[in-house]
């Protein structure tokens, strides 16, 4: 069976009954390594002519999809099911969904690279509030404007007028859209995902860049959850040993949360204690202990290692930086922007109290920071949107703010990508007030631009 390929989506398409004894014939070797030849940046299974499928059947694809992933670097899922084949999914893999889910495949064309139409207007709803964001991220980032549904009362008062939209989205879940090991945030914390036996591998898998533009933006605080890890040798040791040990120039804390040592030798927890990690046995421990969250994520004012200036190359796209910080806050506030002043400097912040902040970083063909801060009343009028109301809830104004400046980011890289320059972005830092930012931003030299929307003051800073 060879996988249908149209607008650098290749898609399987399965028939009849799909279950641990039969799934095996669908595929020869042939079909393996012609697929992983394959030019695409997703790798689907259609659900469509399948009538009957259980688990065994359904992880033969699965591994598959996987194995070509590892290669080749590109998002892999499941399409074209019901809410039962949904359901079942979800139940088969439970918390280690490791691949996508799309209800249907022009959905799943809006979140591919190569996808020619742009510009599409789609309704957009799902419970997990990370998995809403991840996907309205992905869609800005792919030129198409998503109307993000908060709840599920208002997505079936939208879903009524469906010939308003391109398509309407629930039922999907986007798995790894292109990071190797597994990254979400939580509050301040950058929580990497890690299973099975960790051994001289996960220097590979770990994505080192995006941990140290993280570390530059101004996260301190990063779990790895290692519930699922079964042991890791000398080799795991030594890279976590060093990844420690450059997170302490940062006065960063890295923990192990959920391990068991009854398979590893005691003295590599002791090695790695003696490096800096700190371990757990439970994530409440860390994150319901809100005392202890701020003091190992919060902002530090140790001496950050990597001082550097702006180069010109970073400073000829700041209109494109400019243009996403702007079009996007336009287009959430409906307020216009004035332009006040631009210059070379340190970061100064005038009248520094009832303002909020938030950082994020970019890294590839050039690297750096984006700096947003926002007075109250803007951060407020700008996250509307994406709460469905306005709250004066400081946690759901920066858990809003987080997603808003994700959407920025996603925005610059589209723009910069259509100049082949190509950058990934790190998730967002959001400050409660502007003061904590400078803890970890005073030093740094950058370009600042001042203006206002509606009177309300507003700053933005690209720096290194």
């Amino acid at each position: 069976m060879r996988a249908v390929v149209k607008d650098g989506v290749g898609i399987f398409y399965p028939q009849g009954f799909l279950d641990g004894n039969n799934a095996p014939s669908f595929l020869t070797i042939d079909d393996i390594k012609a697929t992983e030849q394959l030019k695409v940046d997703m790798l689907l299974v259609s659900l469509k002519k399948v009538i009957f499928f259980n688990f065994n059947g359904i992880d033969v694809f699965v591994k598959l999809l996987l194995r070509i992933r590892i290669k080749n670097h590109i998002a892999i899922g499941i399409c074209d099911y019901d809410r039962k084949k949904y359901d079942a999914i979800m139940t088969y893999y439970k918390d280690n969904l490791s691949f996508s889910l799309f209800k249907n495949s022009r959905i799943a064309e809006l979140f591919a690279s190569n996808f020619v139409v742009k510009d599409k207007t789609v309704l957009l709803y799902s419970s997990d509030p990370s998995q809403r964001s991840a996907m309205a991220i992905e869609l800005y980032d792919h030129g198409h404007n998503p109307v993000i549904s908060q709840t599920k009362e208002d997505f079936d008062e939208k879903a009524i007028h469906h010939d308003a939209y391109y398509e309407i989205i629930e039922n999907t879940r986007l798995g790894l859209m292109g990071q190797k090991v597994a990254t979400r945030v939580t509050g301040n914390a950058i929580i990497y995902t890690v299973s099975g036996f960790l051994d001289a591998e996960i220097g590979n898998t770990f994505n080192i860049a995006y941990h140290t533009n993280s570390l530059n933006v101004g996260f301190r605080l990063f779990i790895f959850d290692a519930y699922k890890v079964i042991s890791m040798n000398v080799h795991a040791v030594n890279f976590l040993s060093k990844l420690c040990s450059s997170a302490a120039e940062y006065n960063a804390t890295i923990s192990f949360v959920g391990m068991t040592f009854e398979k590893t030798p005691i003295a590599f927890k002791e090695e790695l204690e003696d490096s800096g990690m700190m371990f757990f046995n439970n994530m409440d421990d860390i994150l319901k202990d809100k005392e202890l969250l701020e003091e190992l994520g919060g902002s530090s004012v140790a001496a950050i290692k990597n001082k550097r200036t702006l180069t010109k190359t970073i400073v000829a796209e700041l209109p494109d930086f400019i243009d996403a910080t702007v079009t996007t806050i336009e287009m959430m506030t409906n307020a216009k922007a004035v332009k006040k002043s631009a210059n070379m400097q340190t970061i100064a912040i005038e009248n520094i109290d009832d303002k909020m902040a938030s950082s994020i970083g970019f890294y590839g063909n050039i690297d750096g920071m984006i700096i947003l801060i926002f007075p109250k009343e803007v951060a407020k009028k700008s996250c509307a949107l994406l709460i469905g109301e306005e709250t004066d809830d400081p946690n759901q104004i920066l858990d809003a703010l987080a997603e808003f400046v994700n959407i920025i980011g996603g925005r610059t890289k589209t723009l910069l990508a259509e100049k082949q320059i190509s950058v990934d972005i790190t998730l967002p830092r959001t400050y409660e007030t502007a003061q904590k930012l400078l803890e970890v931003a005073s030093m740094k030299k950058g370009v600042q631009v001042d203006m206002s929307f509606n009177d309300d003051n507003f700053t933005f800073f690209l720096t290194r």
